[in-house]
């Protein structure tokens, strides 16, 4: 019976000790600076990104955030939304290659944003909203690396890169995924395989139908050969049968 006994405690402490990893495995992840939403269809035009920033030191409180914009996929339009206790400074960059826009080329557009002036507590977070006009149509994800300034001084670099299907790095950059563009009835864009497989669906289906035609075109005129034939035939029986007589 204490043999069982030191069993079931065994078992009951490897149970808290796997739960209470999992659980501190999820608050690590949850601590993470996220960008929302998650996702935005490729050359999205007037949104809002959202940077959520949160406090992961106890003794010690957040007095700078810096979000770097990529400038090879640049965001255009952006504006900042003022915050209650922070002050926002705006740095735009000469780009490489200028974007061609309907309202003009671009060549600079912002490369970092920087907020400064307010704190996060221990425990709590920030929401920084971000307007933007246009966000690049030529690329899949957007990378905005991060840099979190604590009041001890101490910096958290969120910069590192999630590679496909690897672990997730300890501190990875916010990634905002970009789809499909959707078209002007909202539905995604086919993709050039899904037009080619529509269009030789169609061009079978025409086949298939012309074929049928064709097939129903032969076998009618068959019987009308077949008819023209058998009131010939009948008719050369009344003549032979009527010529002995006459």
């Amino acid at each position: 019976m204490s043999a069982h006994r030191t069993t079931l405690r065994r078992a009951g402490t490897v149970a808290a000790l796997a739960t209470a990893s999992v659980l501190a495995a999820a608050g690590v992840a949850s601590a993470h600076v996220t960008v929302h939403p998650e996702s935005y269809a490729k050359g999205a035009t007037d949104g809002v990104l959202t940077f959520r920033v949160p406090n992961e030191e106890d003794k010690a409180s957040t007095t700078k955030v810096q979000v770097y914009l990529p400038t090879d996929h640049p965001v255009l339009g952006v504006l900042v939304t003022p915050q209650n206790g922070w002050t926002a400074k705006v740095t735009t960059s000469k780009l490489k290659t200028p974007v061609k826009t309907d309202d003009g080329t671009i060549t600079d557009a912002v490369s970092e944003i920087t907020w400064t002036g307010g704190k996060i507590g221990a425990g709590q977070f920030e929401d920084f909203n971000v307007a933007f006009g246009q966000l690049p149509d030529d690329a899949d994800q957007l990378s905005f690396k991060t840099l979190q300034t604590y009041s001890n001084g101490d910096v958290v670099r969120w910069i590192e890169e999630t590679t496909a299907g690897g672990d997730e790095p300890e501190n990875p950059a916010p990634v905002l995924k970009l789809t499909a563009k959707e078209s002007e009835d909202g539905d995604e864009t086919p993709t050039a395989s899904a037009s080619t497989a529509a269009t030789a669906t169609k061009s079978t289906s025409a086949a298939s139908a012309s074929s049928s035609d064709s097939t129903a075109r032969g076998l009618g005129i068959a019987g009308l050969i077949v008819g023209v034939l058998g009131l010939a035939a009948g008719a050369f029986a009344v003549v032979r049968s009527r010529s002995p007589r006459s």
